[in-house]
């Protein structure tokens, strides 16, 4: 068996048609294009290269993305002053901007109703409480932050399926590695509120994330798993290890057809994961881009 590797340009491409569509009524209520401001620290690198994807997905339905070039110094009177602009629908900042404590505290700064990238402690409080509305009469839908949101869309796409029986991914086993505040550790919670047993594996040590069964949202215990029981127990092996010198997930080291989706900067499986894995899902920043998109279209919404 080999592998079919999943390329997520396809599937952006559809969200991106229905997107169209909305952001064109939008733009007709705004009476102009919407508009994000996008806060970029380095000229080149992967956030550079994210920003310049970032700026022809959106322009391809038809949304404005102004990227400006800031100094850590700048970066955070520049959310301030894009906050309280009425021609700024949204802010997407491209890390890093000053360091890993720096930045957290940025997210901070982003005026929630205009936060495409859904990181925001509002809209993460609301994430892992499991709370999926914004109003009691469940219309206004809680932004998901994008990256996870995609991973989890291709892995629909991936055909994982649970059994249905009280929950969407319940019987559905994953593994996250990189309990990132970014992908890890939203995505092991959104996996594990759908229904899914979730190891997520990080520098600091292992946990599980329970799946919400028979409770509001899922709850989260230290386990001591180590690497070999929940590469071995997973149907699904999500990795987001942005260094050179993690160990690549092996074939060996994985579940028969299970689908392993690949988030990192840098690669984070050996080649042999392609003859034990069923689907193999090279990157995803084709269709975070869209998701971001989509959650412009939706915060607006929120905004009336």
């Amino acid at each position: 068996m080999t592998a079919r590797v999943l390329d997520p340009s396809p599937i952006a491409a559809e969200y991106r048609e229905e997107i169209s569509v909305d952001v064109a009524r939008l733009a007709e209520q705004l009476g102009r294009r919407p508009r994000i401001v996008g806060l970029l620290g380095h000229d080149e690198g992967p956030a550079a290269t994210y920003a310049r994807y970032a700026r022809r997905g959106s322009e391809s339905v038809g949304i404005e993305l102004d990227v400006r070039h800031v100094t850590p110094g700048e970066v955070e009177l520049a959310i301030a002053t894009a906050n309280t602009d009425p021609d700024v629908d949204g802010v997407f900042l491209y890390y890093p901007l000053i360091d890993r404590a720096g930045d957290r505290w940025l997210r901070e700064l982003v005026d929630p109703r205009k936060d495409v990238e859904g990181l925001h402690s509002f809209w993460s409080r609301l994430l892992y409480e499991n709370t999926r509305f914004i109003d009691a009469d469940h219309l206004a839908r809680a932004i998901l932050p994008c990256t996870p949101l995609a991973i989890l869309k291709l892995l629909q796409h991936a055909g994982m399926r649970g059994t249905n029986v009280n929950a969407p991914l319940e019987g559905v086993t994953a593994c996250v590695i990189n309990r990132s505040d970014l992908v890890g550790r939203p995505l092991a919670a959104m996996l594990a509120n759908d229904g899914a047993l979730v190891h997520s594996l990080d520098i600091s040590g292992s946990a599980t994330f329970e799946p919400a069964i028979g409770r509001r949202a899922h709850d989260v215990r230290d386990t001591g798993v180590d690497r070999a029981t929940a590469l071995a127990a997973s149907d699904v092996v999500i990795s987001a290890v942005p260094s050179k010198d993690f160990e690549l997930v092996r074939g060996d080291e994985i579940r028969e057809g299970a689908i392993c989706v690949d988030v990192a900067e840098f690669a984070n499986f050996d080649d042999s994961i392609m003859e034990k894995a069923s689907v193999f899902v090279p990157r995803v920043g084709p269709l975070t881009i869209a998701m971001a998109m989509r959650n412009l279209v939706r915060l607006a919404g929120l905004r009336g």
